[in-house]
Order: C-alpha cells, then structure tokens, then sequence
C-alpha cells in the first residue's frame, strides 16, 4: 500500500509515518519547511518532499493521504487526493483505526502525557509486554542510535497487541480514540481558541471517557479536582493515584527528572503497570533509571563563550507548566542562579492565558524560582492566528504587564550576545517554549 502524509514533519504524523513504514508500507511525506524530524525520516527511508504542497509530491497510485490536523480544506495536496477520490484519513483518525486494532493505553490531560506515556512505555518494555508506541516526544530509549545518536525518536514498533499512545485533546482529537485504559494526568483551561471555555472541556473529556470500552480502565490523579468530579461519575472501572501515596516519597529519592509534577507522571505510570501485571520492582526499576526526553527538561552542560554553564531545554508553553519547571530547577539547584529565556507559543494562547502568564511569572520572581527572566516574541502558529487577537497581545505588553525589573523583553537574535555579556559562569540557563526556542539551546 501507498501512503502520503502532508505535514510529515509534526512530531505526532511522523511516528505514524514511521508506524506504516514499520509494516512494510511504501511511505511519502511533505512539510514546508525541512527539520530535524524530516531528515531522519529521509534516513529512515521515507521519501520527502519540503516546500510547497504541490499537486505532485504523491502519485495517483496512492492509496490512502492522512494529513496534519494544521492542514487546511485549500490545501492542494488534499483537494487533488479529494479529486482523486483518494482515501483521506487526519491524523487523529488514523491513530482512531489503530486503537481499534491493539489494546490501547492513551495518556491525556493537559500537563505531562510526553512523560506519562514514554515511562508506561519503558515499564512495559522492561517488561517484555512489547508495545508498539506512539509519543509527542523523542525518546533515546526508541532511537536508532546510528540514525539519531543521542536523541531518540517518537515511534517504537512492538510485536504485541498494545499500543501506548500519548492522546491529545487540541480540536478534541482523542474523540477519536477506543482505548482500554485512558490515563488523565490533570485538567485545566488550554486551547481556549477552540474549547472557549473550562465548562466545554470537562464536556469533551466526559464523552471521551465514554469512549473506553466493555472492562476499560479509568486511571485518574485523585488531587486534580476537574479530574475527579468526572472521575467519581465514571460509568468505568476508576483506579485513583495521589501523592499521598506511601510510594511518593521513594519515587521523590529515587527519580532523576525533578518535581512535583513528575511525581504525579511516576504515579500514573505504576498504576497502569500494575493493571497489566507488572511487578513494581520492575517499574521502580526503570523510574529510578529516566532520564527524561526530549525538552522535557533536557539538561546539558554548556559555554556561554568561555563560561560553563548549566542549559536546560524545556517545552513547557502553558503557564502551569512554565511555574513547574522553574520550581523544578529551583528545587534541584537551590543556591544557583538561574536564567530563564521564555517563547510565549501562538498568539491566541497567550492572548486567553495573559492573565495567568503575568501571575505565574511573577510568582517565579517573588519566590525567587527564577533570577534573571526574558520573554521574547510570540512564535507564531501558521492559520491559527486571528488579526484582531494579533493586534491585541504581545511580549512587551506582557513584560509591561508583570512588572518586575528581572523580566526583560528582549528580540530573540539579541539574546544570544545579551546572555554572554551578562552571564557570569556556573549559572542554570532555562530555555522554554514550544516554538523554535530551542534552536538557542544548541548555541550554548
């Protein structure tokens, strides 16, 4: 079978690209622009075409075109396979089919199902139930290390029946999904472009816990409280987790990713393994061995010019997650000084979470999580955007708005040269965001 994918670069398309290829599939793909994921997947085999979608990037002997849920009606790659009478499937449908097929495990919620679903995935792996995986993140776990050495990657083909599947709510893809078991790591307003409000996406969650089917499993944080008014009403099987569980305190000594919040992803992940009959020597076994994965607090040592430094990329773009990864850094350097470089990711976002970014950062100033802060400008989310909200928010609106004489706006060219002339040595530099931020890391 032939099967084209536009959008081959999202960090979700290509590891299906890479699921088909695994199954011996003929594989094509397009993207606008060329990155690290379209070259391994060129590596890999799969034929990539980057630039425009043009009408003969796929062949009329294609059977089947899924495309990235960015990609729009207009698009002409997707009106030729529509002309064509070519199957078209978006990405979450695609993955929908899958999860038909396998025993699924899905990890939702709006913070931590990267790391959830690639510590459920390695528990697993551990112990020898082989699952296929499918995750938002590059694991170096799943990496051909002659392919992507050091780094990973987001796809692992399993000889089982079970598919671990990180399980996005954006556009409400996982009602999509027909999992076994769904995992909810919390609930909180994100997406608001589309969801427009917490009421609708409680709404969304509680019909895609219908979606689990005849014995599915429900495995809920006790402590997220939108969580639990819709956990306890479950018509499922609930198996709760909290941090008031005696093992918190040995996953706390024993996990190399610090915080709170990966407490929490370690609860889940146990949980789950012990559902499917895993011991927990295993499981404490391969927790106490995560490293992390990729931006999820991904630490190097780096220079900025002559001077070490300490880097950390991070993803983190919703404000709760910025605040818990600078405690996380305050927690694990308590007497360094610590830098922050933020990228606010799309403009809707940070225009329906203004408010809470200015809270949050402030916060991070009072208690001293973070010393130094620099916000750059919004990076920008191709058809996402609106020209009134784009008029509406910006970086300098919201640095006015915090306040603070730590948080500085600054272009993000300037800020390479600004960080080495004022940087003084031994100090923990954070770069977070969703965006191209990360690019700035690979400079120190």
């Amino acid at each position: 079978m032939k099967i084209h994918f536009i959008g081959v670069g999202g960090i979700g398309v290509s590891a299906l690209a890479q699921y088909y290829l695994s199954k011996g599939h003929k594989v094509s793909g397009s993207d606008l622009a060329s990155s690290e994921i379209t070259e391994f997947l060129k590596e890999k085999g799969i034929e990539i075409t980057i630039g425009q979608h043009l009408e003969s990037n796929f062949g009329s002997d294609t059977n089947l075109v899924i495309y990235s849920p960015a990609v729009k009606p207009d698009n002409h790659e997707y009106k030729k396979a529509k002309e064509l009478g070519i199957k078209l499937q978006s990405y979450p449908e695609a993955i929908g089919d899958l999860t038909k097929q396998y025993f699924t495990i899905a990890v939702s919620g709006t913070h931590g199902k990267s790391t959830t679903t690639s510590m459920i995935a390695l528990i697993l792996i551990k112990a020898g139930l082989d699952p296929t995986v499918v995750v938002g993140t590059k694991l170096k776990e799943f990496g051909d290390h002659a392919l992507s050495p050091g780094e990973g990657t987001n796809f692992r083909a399993g000889g089982s029946k079970i598919l671990v599947i990180e399980a996005d709510e954006h556009f409400a893809s996982f009602l999509n999904y027909w999992p076994k078991i769904i995992v909810l790591t919390n609930i909180e307003k994100e997406h608001l472009d589309y969801y427009k409000n917490l009421n609708n996406i409680k709404k969304t969650y509680k019909r895609y816990l219908s979606h689990l089917g005849e014995n599915g499993i429900l495995v809920a944080n006790k402590e997220d409280k939108n969580i639990n008014k819709i956990a306890r009403k479950a018509r499922h099987e609930v198996v709760f987790y909290s941090i008031k569980q005696k093992e918190s305190k040995r996953l706390k000594r024993i996990l190399k990713v610090p915080g709170k919040h990966n407490i929490y992803n370690a609860l889940g992940s146990v949980s789950v393994a012990r559902i499917l009959g895993v011991s927990d020597k295993i499981s404490f076994d391969i927790l106490s061995q995560y490293k992390g994965s990729w931006r999820r607090f991904d630490l190097k040592q780096g220079k900025a010019g002559m001077k070490k430094i300490i880097v950390i990329s991070d993803y983190g773009h919703h404000p709760t997650e910025v605040l818990a990864t600078l405690k996380a850094a305050r927690e694990k350097y308590p007497k360094k000084t610590i830098w922050c470089v933020f990228q606010p990711h799309q403009r809707q976002r940070t225009y329906y979470l203004f408010e809470n970014f200015v809270k949050i950062f402030r916060q991070a100033h009072d208690k001293h999580f973070a010393d130094n802060i620099i916000i750059t400008d919004i990076y920008d989310v191709a058809g996402r955007e609106t020209k009134k909200i784009s008029e509406d928010v910006s970086s300098e609106k919201l640095v006015e708005k915090i306040g603070k004489n730590s948080v500085k706006y600054i272009l993000l060219q300037d800020i390479e040269n600004y960080i080495k002339e004022n940087i003084k040595g031994g100090e923990v530099l954070i770069i977070m965001g969703a965006g191209d931020i990360y690019k700035l890391a690979d400079q120190f």
